[in-house]
């Protein structure tokens, strides 16, 4: 009997022959991922890493500030320090510090071909697992599970289930891959304890960003691993940014079992919203929302801070300004997108319609920094989570959307459908 994709590696990294559904993987970690919380201090977090004598190999270890970026306090600053002193005692190179080679960690990741396809990565925050997008089974681990991989080289994981995505057909202008993540959020919910995979021939059609963001947003499923099938799109990239790495690219078995197989027609995919304080069976199509006052916008994260992202962002923007009253907020994923932004125009179109663009940072995302909400205040988001309280104050509303959505919704200072309001843009 044959195994899917993360079985698959999984075996590969635990050098046995196969896993199964309820076995327990002892694997060997490609790459570790620390970032600027990892190092947060307090008495028992601060000991724990200054009390480390040795890792495991620091050529596998990745250090990337992202969450208060630029330092937001002193206790971020703190935490940076520590990374900053670590990474030094250790001769740990790929430390992405405040400056020209810093991004939100997950995007670093993709940028910088860390994710190798057919290998395991760890990290510390909950949205690693956007490294499936490049056929790395990557998950988000406890900070001291992350301390004892950093040391050892290896971690554990259960081996669930696996419910595989088959994607036909191609996505409609306007129409994104976190309508493809919300079609599948509010249609299944919860995937707990299970795996995803996705494939099919309408994988072919999706970017690199885009298929970040399906990886990034299944982790709003519950799911424990979301791995993508591989394909030259992704082998090139991997040899562009990391040569000489070694990578293995894997494929599900033709009779591999599943818990379900499940078919998307990506042509058939509407723009859809989520409600406020949760994502999973809590969406309904653009259309039934349009009109509702927001006071604010926001595009990026490590879901959808990505250069597609951003130009999809500028071609709603451009020549247009951002409604009286709203706020639009922009973060791109890395400096390195940021730069690309600013060549291609991008940053100009959206500086001259109104829009705010920060540093490359997870804090309006998560309510850290520059973009926290007010009290009753309503927002549009193309970020990761809507929970009560996640961008800040707990009776702020939080929507749901896509970068395109949340662009149109910013000009018209109410949520609104680019493809109705702006037809043409995304052409």
């Amino acid at each position: 009997m044959g195994m899917t994709m993360t079985e698959k590696i999984l075996a590969r990294a635990g050098g046995v022959a196969r896993v199964k559904p309820g076995d327990l993987a002892v694997v060997d970690v490609e790459t570790a991922v620390c970032m600027d919380t990892t190092f947060q201090p307090g008495r028992l977090q601060e000991e724990r890493w200054l009390d480390i004598r040795k890792v495991h190999d620091p050529r596998k270890i990745a250090i990337i500030y992202d969450h208060l970026v630029p330092a937001a306090d002193e206790a971020t600053a703190t935490a940076m320090r520590i990374g900053r002193d670590f990474a030094a005692r250790f001769g740990i190179e790929r430390l992405h510090d405040v400056g020209a080679d810093q991004g939100i960690a997950h995007s670093v990741v993709a940028e910088r071909g860390y994710a190798l396809p057919g290998t395991v990565l760890v990290g510390s925050d909950s949205h690693t697992g956007a490294g499936g997008a490049f056929n790395c089974a990557a998950k988000a681990i406890g900070r001291p599970d992350l301390v004892y991989t950093v040391i050892t080289g290896k971690t554990w994981f259960p081996v669930g289930e696996t419910v595989r995505y088959e994607l036909t057909g191609r996505l409609k202008p306007g129409v994104s891959a976190k309508d493809v993540f919300l079609t599948i959020a509010g249609k299944w919910g919860a995937h707990s304890g299970q795996n995803v995979e996705y494939g099919g021939h309408g994988l072919a059609t999706l970017g690199l960003g885009a298929r970040r963001t399906l990886a990034a947003m299944s982790t709003e499923l519950s799911a424990e691993f979301a791995i993508l099938e591989p394909d030259d799109l992704v082998r090139d990239h991997i040899r562009a940014v990391n040569p000489g790495a070694q990578f293995f690219p894997t494929l599900p078995d033709p009779d591999a079992t599943y818990r379900e197989r499940r078919s998307i027609d990506l042509g058939a995919i509407e723009p859809l919203v989520a409600l406020p304080d949760k994502v999973l069976n809590n969406t309904l199509p653009l259309e039934r929302l349009a009109g509702l006052k927001i006071d604010q916008a926001f595009v990026g994260s490590c879901a959808n801070g990505s250069l597609e992202d951003l130009a999809v962002v500028a071609k709603v923007l451009k020549g247009r300004k951002v409604a009286k009253g709203t706020r639009f907020i922009v973060t791109p994923g890395t400096q390195a997108t940021y730069r690309a932004a600013l060549k291609a125009g991008y940053v100009e179109a959206m500086l001259d319609a109104g829009a705010v663009v920060t540093p490359a940072t997870c804090g309006a995302c998560f309510g850290g920094h520059m973009g926290v909400l007010g009290a009753d205040e309503v927002c549009i988001t193309a970020s990761t989570r809507n929970f009560k309280g996640r961008m800040g104050d707990p009776t702020a509303r939080i929507y749901m959307a896509s970068p395109a959505t949340v662009a149109a919704s910013a000009v018209a200072g109410r949520i609104a459908s680019a493809a109705e309001f702006y037809a043409g843009a995304l052409e």
